[in-house]
């Protein structure tokens, strides 16, 4: 979550901007936050209805609510995603750095979820904020969020593999000391396929991280397609997983304080936030159409 709120600075901030706000987050001094999502703007960063108007030569005053904000409500800065109008939908967002004690912020609510994360509500009014505080050009708000979740979400499918290697752990215990009609649990064929699919799981999901990993390391500006890939795969392939877990503890599985009760809560938010699964299918699918169609006009030059 720190990530999210200082990806867009390191990628599109300009060094004084770097400068200010990434060494006190680097240092644990300080707590960034991502501001994309509105009540009526979720996967659809396109209808975003937060303004940002100019006021004079120097500021833009930002209007509108944001929701569903990690870290939001302790955070010292937010990455603030508002329409400033250069053209229709996505094209015309831009993105501010808005500091948490500047009038006009107000935290509406708490969001209080299954597992434990800070979420919250916020509203602006008429917050007044340096033209200079601008991540990117005018009207390139779409690309600094877009370039940021390339990068993030592959953090997303990594805390999901994490979480499904514990899950398995948890379940090759159980599988290994609890006995079932004279023998140990892991004796019946049924909990070794689910061991085994769990473990095959897990192996193609780390390859699919790593890879979309690897891609960025190497330069490549944008790993959209990867990175879709690896959320939606190794979120998906957690939930599987942790749900095996939970059926092989039993009654257990369920249990509040049991570890895998535990992984069951925390991995279902994966599956949504930073673009639901449903969302990263249709990314991925436009990319892989997006290549063909320039691979057909390339043939035919």
């Amino acid at each position: 979550m720190q990530g999210l709120g200082t990806g867009s600075i390191s990628l599109f901030g300009s060094n004084e901007i770097k400068t200010k706000y990434l060494p006190p987050v680097r240092d644990g001094r300080h707590i960034a936050a991502f501001a994309l999502s509105e009540p009526a703007a979720g996967s659809d960063v396109s209808a975003i209805a937060t303004t940002a108007k100019k006021d004079g030569l120097r500021h833009v005053r930002i209007d509108g609510i944001k929701t569903w904000i990690s870290n939001g409500g302790i955070a010292d800065h937010y990455v603030v995603f508002a329409r400033t109008g250069e053209g229709p939908g996505a094209k015309g967002l831009s993105s501010f750095i808005v500091d948490a004690d500047s009038p006009g912020l107000e935290v509406t609510g708490r969001i209080e979820v299954i597992a434990p994360h800070p979420l919250a509500t916020i509203r602006f009014n008429d917050c007044r904020v340096p033209v200079t505080n601008r991540l990117g050009g005018a009207g390139e708000g779409f690309k600094v969020a877009m370039a940021t979740l390339d990068v993030f979400r592959s953090t997303v499918a990594a805390a999901a593999l994490g979480l499904a290697r514990r899950g398995l752990d948890e379940m090759a215990e159980r599988a290994a000391t609890r006995n079932l009609f004279g023998a140990p649990l892991a004796n019946l064929q049924l909990t070794q396929a689910a061991i085994a699919d769990s473990a095959i799981d897990i192996d193609a999901a780390a390859l699919l991280v790593y890879r979309a990993a690897w891609e960025k390391d190497q330069g490549a500006l944008r790993i959209t397609r990867e990175a879709s890939t690896a959320k939606a795969f190794a979120t998906e392939m957690a939930q599987r997983v942790i749900d095996r877990a939970v059926q092989i503890f039993g009654g257990n599985g369920v249990r509040v304080g049991v570890k895998v009760e535990a992984l069951y809560r925390e991995i279902r938010a994966l599956r949504i936030y930073e673009g639901a699964t449903e969302v990263q299918k249709l990314i991925v699918a436009r990319e892989l159409l997006k290549a063909h169609e320039a691979t057909r006009r390339q043939a035919a030059e």
